[in-house]
């Protein structure tokens, strides 16, 4: 049985070394809210530390990369697909954030697209708080997840355009 504790009870990292490579793909989204003025900048380009959007898509990807070295107890996997989708929705004044890791390995991307998604909206949040200090993060989870023994997981209420490859 694959358990983070050894015989004595202490925290350990699973031997994944028995377990055959499969495809392995999750998603995990995350919400920016924040003031409708403040949405503005980022449509018009204007905030003031420059391309929020594209600023957070590369934070995120490189979070999902690094996601072992922030993570006690991850294992350091070799990734074969990361993305990031950034949606601003006017109407509810926030930012939608979708992030989808790949790869062909013994364990899961769960964490990493976690990972991702939050990491994105912390650089969101970083690139705007002089705008506006009062943002939320919302919405963290994991939206779906595929290979691997467990098989597939999907979130009950997953929209259809969060499908993965």
């Amino acid at each position: 049985m694959l358990t983070h504790f050894d015989a004595s009870g202490h925290a350990h990292m699973v031997d994944v070394s028995g377990k055959p490579d499969s495809h392995r793909v999750a998603s995990a989204e995350a919400y920016v809210n924040m003031c409708p003025e403040t949405l503005d900048l980022v449509l018009a380009g204007s905030a003031a530390k420059g391309d929020v959007l594209g600023v957070a898509r590369i934070a995120g990807i490189m979070a999902a990369k690094r996601t072992s070295d922030l993570i006690p107890l991850c294992h350091p996997l070799a990734l074969t697909r990361v993305a990031v989708e950034l949606t601003p929705d006017p109407k509810n004044a926030r930012i939608h954030i979708c992030a989808t890791v790949g790869t062909s390995g013994q364990t899961g991307v769960e964490m990493e697209a976690l990972t991702a998604a939050s990491v994105t909206a912390l650089t969101i949040y970083d690139m705007l708080k002089a705008a506006e200090k009062g943002m939320s993060i919302t919405g963290l989870r994991l939206l779906s997840k595929e290979g691997g023994k467990s098989g597939r997981y999907d979130a009950p209420d997953k929209q259809e355009k969060h499908d993965v490859d």
